[in-house]
């Protein structure tokens, strides 16, 4: 359920509203123990994803580092080698 809660911070380029809404939706899920909503908490459930998504730009924007940013493409290449040895696929 949490496959896409991703380190967000420190990445060129930034973390996109994509990236964001994607992280929020599955935070969300995971704290309701919900995948889809009920029609009863819908309007709630969502408007708690765009809390979160508002939430995370702010921290995102207000965090400060003196680390190199991240290579999107390295990191996906040390996350399939990675998996490579773990599961061995």
């Amino acid at each position: 359920m949490c496959r896409n809660i991703r380190t967000l911070h420190n990445y060129d380029p930034p973390a996109t509203k994509e990236e964001i809404y994607a992280s929020a939706l599955q935070f969300v899920r995971k704290i309701s123990g919900s995948t889809k909503p009920s029609k009863a908490n819908e309007e709630l459930f969502y408007q708690s994803v765009t809390d979160v998504c508002g939430i995370v730009e702010h921290l995102l924007d207000g965090l400060e580092t003196t680390a190199q940013p991240r290579n999107r493409e390295v990191e996906k290449a040390k996350a399939r080698e990675r998996n490579l040895k773990r599961f061995g696929v």
